[in-house]
C-alpha cells in the first residue's frame, strides 16, 4: 500500500470548529464520492483536539512547531493505481474538484504532504 499523508492547517479566517465541522462534513463526503475513479482504498481524518491545557505543554516540552489542526491519510494498493489516476482525465477532473474544495478551508501553502510506506511496528494484535 502506498499511503498519501497531508498535515493540515486551517485558513486563519476559519475557528478550529469550523475548520472541523466543514472538512468532516462537507470534504470528507466529496472525497467519498470520487473514492472509485480516484482508486481510494482507505480514507481517515484525523481532527486535532483544540484543547491548549493538553497541547501547550507537549509541544513546549520539545520545542515543537505549531501544532496542525488535522492530518488526512489516504491510501492506493501501488504507485502504478496512483499513476492510472493521474494519467486518466476522470482522475484529473476528480483530483481538480478535490483542490478547489481543499482550498476553501485548508491553508495549502502551509499544509505539507508527502507519499509513503508504512512499517507497523506495534499492532492492536500485539
Amino acid at each position: 500500500m502506498i499511503k498519501l499523508s497531508f498535515c493540515l492547517h486551517r485558513l486563519p479566517n476559519l475557528s478550529h470548529a469550523e475548520f472541523s465541522d466543514y472538512w468532516l462534513k462537507q470534504h470528507g463526503p466529496l472525497v467519498r464520492s470520487h473514492k472509485d475513479v480516484l482508486r481510494i482504498q482507505r480514507y481517515v481524518q484525523t481532527h486535532g483536539i483544540d484543547d491548549d491545557e493538553l497541547n501547550g505543554p507537549l509541544s513546549k516540552s520539545r520545542g515543537g512547531a505549531e501544532a496542525y489542526d488535522g492530518v488526512a491519510e489516504l491510501w492506493w494498493k501501488s504507485k502504478e493505481d496512483i499513476m492510472e489516476v493521474v494519467a486518466d482525465p476522470a482522475g484529473q477532473e476528480a483530483l481538480q474538484i478535490l483542490l478547489e474544495d481543499e482550498a476553501k478551508f485548508i491553508d495549502l501553502p502551509r499544509s505539507p504532504l508527502w507519499m509513503s510506506e508504512e512499517h507497523e511496528i506495534i499492532s492492536l494484535s500485539d
